[in-house]
């Protein structure tokens, strides 16, 4: 089986540009702030707000390339980590195309897997704070 991947639908660009949340931001033209979120527990706050800064890093990184839930046989990768007793740590990329179950938010995703990869080194404390219960 050949893995197919996605071409992104505006001008190429070099992803590894986005080393930030602010040039995320400078390229999805988004105010570079966090969101200000009331009338919830104080407890999952932090993980809403590192949410929220992946799915901007997503888009900006992704350049125009949305994963299309309804074609089978498009490719979409995401990371994937695993919490030891030495710490968090990164494992491998995935790619899912044909299952139906959702094991990540279906914005984290990219069209090839040195994307998934690059964002799961430069942004690995975002996810920590996504993932995990942190103090």
């Amino acid at each position: 089986m050949t893995k197919k991947t996605s071409k992104s639908t505006t001008e190429e660009f070099d992803y590894k540009s986005i080393k930030t949340f602010e040039d995320a931001c400078k390229k999805t033209g988004v105010k570079p702030t966090e969101p200000e979120i009331k009338a919830v527990h104080s407890e999952p706050v932090k993980a809403m707000i590192a949410y929220y800064k992946l799915v901007i890093i997503f888009l900006a990184i992704n350049n125009g390339w949305k994963p299309d839930w309804s074609d089978l046989n498009q490719w979409k990768y995401y990371p994937w980590f695993y919490v030891l007793s030495s710490g968090f740590g990164f494992v491998v990329s995935c790619c899912r195309y044909a299952n139906s179950f959702a094991i990540v938010g279906s914005r984290l995703c990219t069209d090839t897997s040195d994307k998934a990869l690059y964002i799961a080194e430069q942004f690995k404390d975002l996810y920590k704070e996504y993932l995990l219960y942190s103090e």
